[in-house]
């Protein structure tokens, strides 16, 4: 038996000030921000599926996404697109081919979302 599991448990995503990013990935994804960061630096967002650990301490500009790593799943691209453009997130794509869309969050990583 293979003692490493087929399952990702979660995505670590740079982030610059481990507070800001809490409170604008919480309120992106309709979530309260009400856990505590953890160790000064780091912060679980509980997604459905694998986490998502917000980590201050392994930021620099050199290390943020320069390409999706992940996509945010949605059952209305539209929707999901209109919603981001409310929040004023700079969106870096159209959507495309019906089914994705580009965005960035306040650090410069580049992020997605896709109809599932």
């Amino acid at each position: 038996m293979n003692p490493i599991q087929n399952l990702v448990g979660a995505i670590f995503i740079p982030v610059s000030h481990i507070e800001q990013a809490r409170d604008w990935y919480c309120e992106i994804l309709g979530l309260p921000n009400d856990g505590g960061i953890i160790s000064g630096h780091l912060y679980v967002i509980p997604m459905q599926g694998m986490n998502i650990v917000l980590d201050s301490k392994i930021y620099s500009e050199n290390h943020v996404f320069k390409v999706p790593a992940f996509h945010f799943n949605t059952l209305n691209i539209e929707e999901a697109y209109e919603y981001m453009q409310s929040k004023n997130v700079p969106i870096t794509t159209a959507i495309e081919n019906g089914h994705w869309f580009n965005f960035k969050d306040p650090d410069g990583n580049h992020l997605m979302i896709c109809k599932c």
